[in-house]
């Protein structure tokens, strides 16, 4: 018994002469209160424990930073740009010919696969000459252009590095309107920034920045040199390309757009593969259905897309398709208004027969169209001020 009680003796002892130690030396170690330190000019503070490797806050979004901003490029363009009194012969009398102004545009990119793909805007690499990209490791190189595509306002670079940081794509088609979403790139050259926000809506068109709209908006602050960037999910997968915003300053105004991830693939695929996205096409003048419409073509339907005008001998007029009649569905799609029928013939592979339902003032039919391949614009899409 008294070997027991010796043991237990000298054990208490070493717990009381460890405890004394980090009472001492360690305090925060004991309690998670503010610890009370002393400047050297002997002023209290009040100081909170450190946390050394501790899990993110509640609520942070510090994870999906980190994953996503690594892939995330800035982009530095330049190209020649002529002066404006260039032309004037008085000028070029008294300084003669100077020559063009370089011009220097700034936007941003995303890395999509490590053999050096980057996602950005084509009115971010519109007419350059030059172009940069900046990894957010620092590393600098030359890019150059593969394709772009006017329509949807998209571009693909290529870069040569080895070990690129490659973000992972998510659906966008999942979005929810209240999602959480994070903006980043390089807004006033600044530096790589990330903001937050919600998905505000979903299917954007009709707004006249691109022929091809279906936007995803969010108020996560997007500013110039935010073009092309990333908008990411809290996992920071890649859901949009940040494209315009809304704006009367040329700041961010709380309303942004950017085209979703899934629009991007096509497009992507399109230019790799083809080195051309080719879209479909039915030869037809659409109109969204009002009043006056309906009463001059004898329209019954409350929802669609009015059919004013078929071209001859095209792929709608092959099927059957008629004036005054209104597209309902295209592929068992509904479609309501000008922009979702642009955006899903589109979609349609030229030379693949598809379903389309029709009402004919008071008859549902159903036709079967063979898209052909849609012309290439005759003239480049307007570039909005504010993006």
């Amino acid at each position: 018994m008294r070997r027991y009680w010796l043991v237990f003796s000298q054990a208490v002892t070493v717990l009381l002469a460890a405890y004394f130690v980090v009472i001492t030396m360690k305090p925060e170690w004991l309690s998670s209160r503010p610890v009370t330190t002393a400047t050297s000019s002997g002023i209290p503070l009040n100081e909170a424990p450190k946390a050394v490797g501790a899990p993110p806050p509640v609520g942070s979004f510090r994870l999906a930073a980190q994953k996503a901003s690594q892939a995330v490029v800035s982009i530095n363009t330049s190209k020649a740009g002529d002066r404006p009194t260039a032309n004037d012969p008085w000028f070029r009398f008294f300084f003669g010919e100077q020559g063009s102004m370089p011009q220097s545009g700034l936007g941003s990119g995303v890395i999509i696969s490590p053999d050096g793909f980057i996602l950005t805007n084509n009115h971010v690499v519109e007419g350059a000459t030059e172009i940069e990209v900046a990894l957010n490791d620092s590393r600098k190189t030359r890019a150059k252009v593969i394709g772009t595509d006017p329509e949807t306002d998209l571009a693909i670079l290529k870069i040569n590095l080895d070990r690129l940081p490659v973000i992972t794509l998510g659906n966008s088609d999942a979005l929810q309107v209240g999602d959480q979403v994070l903006a980043i790139g390089n807004p006033f050259g600044v530096g790589q920034t990330v903001t937050s926000g919600i998905v505000s809506a979903l299917g954007r068109n009709q707004l006249g920045i691109n022929t091809f709209e279906n936007f995803i908006q969010t108020d996560a602050a997007i500013n110039p040199g935010n073009s092309g960037g990333a908008l990411v999910d809290v996992n920071g997968n890649l859901m949009g390309i940040n494209t315009a915003i809304y704006s009367r300053s040329g700041g961010s105004m709380g309303i942004g757009f950017a085209i979703p991830v899934s629009t991007a693939k096509l497009v992507l695929d399109g230019i790799v593969k083809d080195g051309v996205v080719t879209r479909g096409w039915i030869g037809v003048e659409p109109a969204d259905l009002s009043p006056e419409l309906m009463e001059t073509f004898g329209v019954k339907a409350r929802k669609g897309v009015l059919i004013t005008g078929v071209l001859q001998n095209g792929p709608a007029a092959q099927a059957g398709v008629k004036p005054g009649d209104v597209v309902v569905q295209v592929g068992g799609k509904d479609v309501a208004n000008v922009s979702e029928l642009l955006s899903t013939v589109a979609s349609l592979k030229p030379g693949t027969a598809t379903p389309f339902k029709l009402q004919r003032r008071e008859d549902n039919v159903d036709v079967t169209v063979t898209p052909g391949k849609r012309p290439k614009p005759r003239a480049p899409q307007a570039v909005p001020q504010q993006r």
